[in-house]
């Protein structure tokens, strides 16, 4: 197999940890596989570099202070590679070899990596090249980087161009976890995951994988990610599944939209829950739901409509923190999925403007990591369809 693989800080942060990464590679290339290695800044060495810059320094001399940490750990892991026999090179921005470049926006000049990432593909049958996370270089050879997470990046972008099997992840943490193990009793690893799943985790707190690296995982693409103590790379931790689609979809059947109101909805405790488990006791599905200061809006199928005033009018009757409940039908939803969501400023933008010009009635619109839904009226769906599609 092909591997490219990333060695967080933690997994590295000192001699033993560095010894137990090298370990790990060299039975791997036993085995036969074709490795490549990432490897992050020792320890927080990249936090402590920027917290020491107390002056104004441009980019140019910030990338420069802070790869650093970065060219002191591929020194480190190739030289404990070498000790093991293993034929080992660094790479860092300024090598003939180096493979990641940027153009003059800071982007990755995706032609020219992956040219250069082939090339390197072609030599891992003699060689194992240990690559700086994080950094890239420019046209006119000067240092840049790839943002926070950016060595997450480099592994599975450089595991996309370079055809790698798999890119393994490996860091502090057993994988991804069915809660925060510091805090939750009984935690345990989740086995598969999805991209979309673990985007969404990473974008509300889960440190698991950077949400940048994420977008260039492929279908083809394995990312597994494994604690630093695992002693065979390639096996355990949780395998990271599928690949962002990017999707702009019309809900084909109307739905309902249907809203309570109280006073103390914001400070009356598992108010949503006691209202969604009346609807779904009933079979009733909720497609979305949505929540205000003084309200709770659920969006069930426009059939289901009149059962679920009814049963929610019960509910309000018999809770005085309730005031009323109210239906609007004939309610179409445009749903936009793309990976890309989190790194675009302007994309919730881009999706509710020009609905709004239109003068079309924009009843709700409700978002995630990965995607944004916008309630509008069904008669005005085609319309605000294609006002979307023009955009993406």
């Amino acid at each position: 197999m092909r591997v490219v693989t990333k060695f967080g800080g933690t997994s590295l942060g000192n001699g033993e940890r560095i010894n137990r990464a090298a370990d790990s590679i060299a039975k791997a290339v036993e085995q036969g596989h074709e490795i490549a290695v990432v490897a992050s800044a020792m320890g927080n060495t990249t936090d402590e570099l920027l917290d020491e810059i107390e002056f104004d320094a441009d980019e140019g001399d910030k990338a420069q202070i802070v790869s650093m940490g970065e060219r002191t750990s591929v020194r480190m892991l190739k030289a404990a590679l070498a000790a093991r026999g293993v034929e080992a090179i660094f790479l860092e921005p300024g090598s003939d070899q180096w493979p990641i470049i940027t153009d003059e926006h800071g982007e990755v000049d995706i032609e020219e990596t992956t040219r250069r990432a082939h090339a390197l593909a072609g030599q891992l049958g003699d060689v194992v090249p240990v690559i700086t996370g994080f950094l890239a270089e420019d046209h006119q050879g000067n240092v840049t980087t790839l943002g926070r997470g950016g060595s997450d990046t480099t592994a599975v972008m450089l595991g996309k161009y370079m055809d790698a099997d798999e890119v393994i992840i490996v860091t502090d943490v057993e994988g991804v976890m069915t809660g925060d193990p510091r805090v939750v009793e009984g935690a345990r690893n989740v086995s598969e995951i999805t991209v979309d799943e673990l985007q969404s985790l990473s974008f509300r707190g889960a440190e698991v994988v950077a949400p940048s690296a994420l977008s260039y995982k492929d279908a083809d693409l394995s990312v597994r990610v494994v604690h630093y103590q695992h002693d065979d790379l390639l096996a355990g931790g949780t395998s990271i599944e599928g690949q962002f689609e990017s999707l702009i979809d019309l809900e084909e059947t109307k739905l309902a939209c249907v809203t309570i109101a109280g006073r103390a909805i914001r400070n009356s405790p598992g108010i949503l829950g006691d209202l969604a488990s009346c609807l779904g006791d009933a079979g009733i599905n909720i497609d979305a739901n949505s929540s205000g200061m003084d309200s709770i809006t659920f969006y069930v199928a426009d059939e289901d409509a009149d059962e679920a005033e009814a049963l929610l009018h019960d509910e309000v009757v018999e809770d005085e923190t309730l005031s009323s409940v109210t239906v609007e039908e004939d309610v179409a939803v445009v749903r936009v999925t793309g990976g890309e969501f989190p790194n675009e400023s302007d994309s919730v933008k881009r999706i509710i403007d020009p609905i709004a010009n239109a003068h079309i009635d924009i009843y709700d619109v409700i978002t995630s990591a990965t995607s944004v839904s916008v309630f509008i009226p069904w008669e005005d769906r085609e319309q605000a369809l294609q006002l979307v599609q023009k955009e993406f």
